[in-house]
């Protein structure tokens, strides 16, 4: 795995580094190149399957159908439902992820700890990769970020990045020299908080979440980030995801008083290919 660039943008008049995890490789980029760089670096001989569930438009489906591909593995992926519009038009991650070979299994009741999946040649992923196994490759990206503040004499900065599960900034916080600072894209801080200790009883190693404009439903559409998605690219060159940044730059600015906004080490997580499907439903509601 590339060490990615960290560039300097601003937005909204605002300085922030952001760290292009994005850029790692167009099929296995940002947090979920790093949440499965320890299964994609190891031999796991013995295995054939490799079973994990979610939404129907995950990015962590996609990313585990590239991986299954290069192992050569079987996929098996749960959801609780596919949109009959997607059945008929296959876009985004579902749709390459299909093409991966990926089964995809439709089962509202699904339990991940089901014995009946259980066997010496399956792997078990949770959903968005939160496993302990993850702590190999988000551990080489605070290396990379701490080695970069090192040696480029930052003082007083800190990491950001927005969490479904919270898996990468919880690692992300026990392995970095500095504070590592998120927010809640799926559920509330509560929900997120939940996530972390089933992780790490430790609280004192847990990131700062900071709050929200707003409780935000995953994968709703709210006119708020669409426009702040718009003015990113509009202003930065970059695309960022649509579904965690415009939350993470709006909890950013919303907690501007407490923390130093041109101090932040911003981590572009990928989930680029996902923006397609969110994209086309932005347009026909909003444009």
């Amino acid at each position: 795995m590339i060490n990615s660039p960290i560039q300097q943008i601003k937005f909204r008049n605002i300085n922030f580094l952001v760290k292009r995890d994005d850029l790692l490789d167009y099929e296995f980029s940002g947090n979920k190149a790093r949440k499965f760089a320890y299964l994609l670096n190891n031999n796991y001989s013995h295995i054939d399957t490799l079973i994990s569930h979610g939404s129907n438009q995950s990015n962590a489906m996609y990313s585990l159908s590239v991986l299954c591909k290069l192992k050569k593995w079987k996929f098996k992926y749960y959801v609780s439902h596919i949109p009959e519009f997607l059945k008929s038009n296959p876009l985004g991650n579902y749709k390459y992820s299909l093409e991966n070979n990926m089964q995809i299994i439709i089962d509202e009741n699904f339990n991940i700890n089901d014995s009946n999946l259980i066997n010496d040649n399956t792997l078990i992923i949770k959903e968005g990769g939160a496993n302990s196994e993850a702590m190999f490759g988000i551990k080489q990206l605070a290396d990379e970020i701490n080695d970069y503040i090192k040696n480029n004499n930052l003082k007083d900065y800190k990491i950001f990045l927005p969490s479904g599960t919270g898996t990468t900034s919880l690692f992300l916080q026990k392995y970095s020299n500095v504070e590592v600072l998120t927010c809640a894209c799926v559920g509330d801080e509560k929900y997120l908080k939940e996530q972390f200790l089933e992780l790490e009883k430790d609280e004192n190693i847990h990131p700062r979440i900071l709050n929200n404009t707003k409780k935000f439903h995953f994968g709703k559409l709210y006119k708020e980030n669409y426009e702040t998605y718009k003015d990113l690219l509009m202003q930065t060159n970059i695309k960022f995801d649509l579904l965690y940044d415009p939350i993470g730059f709006s909890s950013l600015f919303f907690n501007k008083d407490i923390i130093d906004l041109n101090k932040i080490i911003y981590i572009h997580q990928g989930g680029i290919i996902g923006n397609e499907t969110m994209i086309e439903r932005y347009k026909r509601k909003y444009d």
